[in-house]
């Protein structure tokens, strides 16, 4: 995941140019809003499904993510797709589609957790059987390049989704207390608590900064995740409208100037100027350059949202970090930039 941006640049282009003609089943109108749909909670003894959509999993990582959900009460499965590599991805195209394709369509599955992130997602998202997921909602995990499956699935389906840890990032407590609380034992308006920033090497570190960045309240639908992923997704089938959502932003190590350079992008786009509200996570890595006379990424962050007008804030607990909270996409959420408050409106799951 730390390492995407070394090879994004190189295969996401030609790839993702040469698969558009094929993604006609995929829907590319704004204006049409599927009807809502919430996988039922998870509940200890269920069955996990573990994929690798995108980048290969080692597999010593893969049985720590195994072991972890063993503790959390589930039983964790996975097919021999997810064993091996395909150059930099853990399988072809055919066969990590395949795998999602099947989790969903598997009655032994009950929720389903990307494994990892890593490039590879946009190259299968024209390969999912979307019509198979409508028909088999499930809890469905992950984050970084996952942000492309979570926002088209709920696009496609209408099914809430989850941004929240891989299994490789799992085995942390809050970020494991933070998932069971969305998807095991959800309540009507859920408070997101922030994690307490205690470590020193976090404390002094401005990208783990908390500030506003323009006060102000909105309520709207969660959006959003990885913001080269985001990025990845205009002018495609799946590009993710803005209007009136709540959008979260995370992503990792990526230079200020290209933080500037991918917000600018959606600031130019169709519909991110009529969002209702922005919430950054923590962007790690993202405050060094090699350029002595950079903008720092606060720097960029302001200069580049506050002109907007819209309620936004830095620094919430998601991202790339070692506390990872877990918010739904596509679900109703209020939150007030000046207070850091983050909170769902609605239960996630049924």
């Amino acid at each position: 995941m730390a390492n995407r941006r070394q090879f994004i640049g190189a295969a996401l282009g030609s790839t993702v140019a040469t698969l558009l003609p094929n993604l006609g089943i995929a829907n590319n109108n704004f204006s049409v809003n599927p009807t809502i749909v919430k996988p039922k909670r998870l509940k200890k003894g269920d069955t996990i499904g573990l994929i690798a959509p995108g980048y290969a999993i080692q597999p010593s990582i893969l049985e720590e993510a195994k072991k972890t959900l063993k503790s959390m009460g589930f039983k964790p499965y996975h097919t021999d797709r997810i064993i091996g590599n395909y150059g930099y991805l853990s399988n072809t195209d055919e066969e990590r589609a395949k795998d999602v394709n099947e989790m969903f369509a598997d009655p032994k599955i009950d929720g389903i957790l990307c494994a990892r992130g890593g490039y590879g997602c946009t190259r299968i998202m024209h390969m999912i059987d979307y019509e198979c997921i409508k028909e088999n909602p499930k809890t469905f995990i992950g984050f970084s390049d996952i942000t492309a499956l979570l926002n088209g699935i709920h696009q496609e389906t209408g099914l809430i989704t989850f941004h929240g840890p891989v299994g490789s990032t799992l085995n942390d407590p809050y970020s494991i207390k933070q998932l069971e609380k969305v998807i095991m034992f959800p309540t009507e308006q859920l408070e997101i608590q922030n994690n307490k920033i205690l470590k020193p090497e976090f404390t002094t570190n401005p990208e783990y900064e908390r500030y506003t960045i323009t006060k102000g309240i909105a309520t709207g639908k969660v959006v959003g995740g990885s913001l080269t992923l985001i990025n990845a997704l205009i002018g495609t089938p799946h590009e993710i409208d803005f209007t009136d959502a709540i959008v979260c932003i995370e992503d990792v190590e990526e230079a200020p100037y290209r933080i500037d350079r991918m917000l600018t992008q959606l600031i130019e786009g169709k519909t991110f100027k009529k969002a209702a509200g922005i919430l950054f996570g923590v962007c790690a890595g993202c405050n060094e350059s090699t350029n002595p006379i950079s903008f720092t990424l606060k720097e960029v962050i302001i200069d580049r949202i506050r002109p907007l007008g819209i309620p936004a804030a830095y620094g919430m607990s998601f991202g790339h970090v070692e506390n990872n909270f877990t918010f739904p996409i596509g679900i109703s959420a209020k939150m007030d930039a000046r207070k850091m408050s983050f909170q769902l409106l609605e239960k996630a799951v049924l």
